[in-house]
């Protein structure tokens, strides 16, 4: 009932319009005095098939109804089975059932992101308790390995170092996309961000028999250490990993933009060149080191877009590769 009453109202304009236009004939029939019964039935079947429109209108409007309460109970429930169709035909005596429609699902889909999260967070909550117990046996492995001296235990030093290097970069992997990401800016020396990185990949220098080339830069740089930190031993750790022994790593800037880390390796080909930074992309190197994921760059590019820093990679395959960090924008950059 409440639903007729309802199509009555939609339809309250051409039910007017038929009233009308008949008291109009009536009142023109009686000023010219005449007779009633000549106009009785054309008035009759006019309203006859009025009835009739309206009838097969209201049996189809109900039928879309219905189907609209279905698909709304279906949003309510959580198993929509969306049909654009049926929020596209009559507008006018649908609005109140799409709009409610909209809100159901609108809800729904709120819900939907807020368990996301919630299991995004325990997430990413489990694998950084993971990183955190991994590295208790492998600090006791490294402790173990520093009382040997053989090429055995630098080989397994060097393991260990990418290890840690894997699981730092999983959680950095899953902490990027993630609303409280901890992007904290402050004014840092260059030099102290480059120094510790350098320090952590010593063994691996020394080991491969590779020259780093570094004189202390003497920047400042607002940014966040941390993640500049992760971005600038990506780097390296991709120098040292394509450089043969005998190589040289220059790390060098020209003041007061530009951050480079240079190295006289195997280089990239000119087709790789534009895809480095896709998730996963590996290119020709990659292929040939099955070690190589295709994440470490990607990362890098993504935290670099985070802190306005732009990154940028030119290489001649056979002589080496140079990374750039422009620094001038992440923050007010002196000497």
């Amino acid at each position: 009932m409440n639903f007729l009453i309802h199509y009555l109202k939609q339809q309250k304009g051409s039910i007017l319009l038929y009233l009308s236009s008949g008291i109009l004939l009536t009142a023109a029939f009686a000023l010219y005095r005449l007779p009633m019964a000549a106009l009785a039935y054309p008035l009759s079947l006019c309203a006859l098939l009025g009835l009739l429109f309206l009838t097969a209108g209201f049996l189809r409007a109900r039928k879309e109804h219905r189907a609209l309460t279905g698909l709304l109970a279906d949003c309510e429930a959580g198993t929509p089975s969306f049909d654009a169709a049926l929020l596209t035909a009559h507008p006018d005596w649908k609005d109140a059932d799409c709009q409610a429609i909209l809100r159901a699902m609108q809800a729904q889909l709120s819900g939907q992101e807020a368990r996301q999260n919630a299991r995004y967070q325990e997430m990413l909550d489990y694998f950084t308790l993971w990183a955190h117990q991994v590295k208790t046996p492998i600090s006791s492995m490294r402790l173990a390995l520093d009382n040997e001296d053989s090429p055995l235990s630098w080989q397994l030093s060097a393991d260990l170092f990418s290890l840690e290097q894997y699981v730092e970069m999983a959680l950095t992997f899953l902490r990027l996309d993630f609303a409280s990401t901890d992007y904290v800016f402050r004014e840092h020396a260059v030099d102290d961000i480059l120094r510790p990185a350098i320090a952590r990949f010593a063994s691996r220098f020394i080991g491969q028999k590779i020259r780093l080339e570094y004189a202390p830069l003497e920047w400042t740089v607002i940014t966040d250490d941390k993640w500049l930190s992760f971005v600038i031993e990506q780097l390296l750790s991709n120098a040292l990993k394509y450089t043969r022994p005998g190589g040289v790593i220059r790390i060098f800037g020209k003041s007061p933009r530009m951050l480079y880390i240079e190295d006289t390796g195997i280089g990239i080909a000119p087709e790789d060149l534009p895809r480095i930074f896709e998730k996963g992309y590996t290119g020709g190197n990659g292929r040939r080191d099955k070690r190589a994921s295709g994440i470490g760059l990607y990362l890098c590019r993504r935290i670099c877009d985070s802190l306005n820093i732009r990154l940028g990679i030119i290489s001649t395959p056979g002589q080496g590769t140079r990374a750039s960090l422009d620094l001038s924008q992440s923050g007010r950059v002196t000497e």
